[in-house]
């Protein structure tokens, strides 16, 4: 469906203003049907975003800074949701041996077993949302978003 008809636009948009309308009604889509799967589950993306964060640690832990830089909405509060995340008992906080002003951040076996649970459920959900697009079609919009964000 073209934006104009999504939008009910009956004006000519200019190119550019039409990208950026496009994208942003877009990214509302993808993130309602993510929205929805993970609600099923008990657990927010920006949730999910940590739990998949603190699991690409691979056993090392991480701060919140480290958290926030690579959090997807940099806007969430991660303290917060740190704090949900340990409350379900999938993410534990202890002091640094090292240095105790640090408070490291790890995933627990129980947000991994989440998590594994949860993937093939992603991947599929991943799969629907692009399933109108081939393997070239998928490479060619990755790289133009990439290039619109640098």
């Amino acid at each position: 469906m073209k934006i104009e008809n999504a939008i009910k636009s009956v004006q000519p948009m200019e190119p550019g203003a039409k990208t950026v309308i496009n994208i942003m009604y877009t990214s509302r889509i993808i993130e309602e049907h993510i929205q929805a799967l993970l609600k099923e589950h008990d657990i927010s993306m920006q949730q999910y975003n940590v739990l998949r964060i603190l699991r690409g640690q691979k056993g090392n832990p991480a701060n919140l800074s480290t958290i926030q830089e690579r959090m997807i909405d940099k806007s969430s509060n991660t303290t917060r949701l740190v704090d949900k995340l340990i409350r379900k008992g999938w993410v534990k906080r202890q002091i640094c041996a090292n240095n105790r002003r640090k408070v490291e951040i790890f995933i627990t076996e129980d947000g991994l077993e989440f998590l594994s649970g949860l993937d093939p459920l992603v991947k599929i959900n991943n799969e629907n949302l692009v399933s109108s697009l081939n393997e070239k079609e998928l490479k060619t919009l990755n790289n133009l978003l990439d290039k619109l964000r640098s």
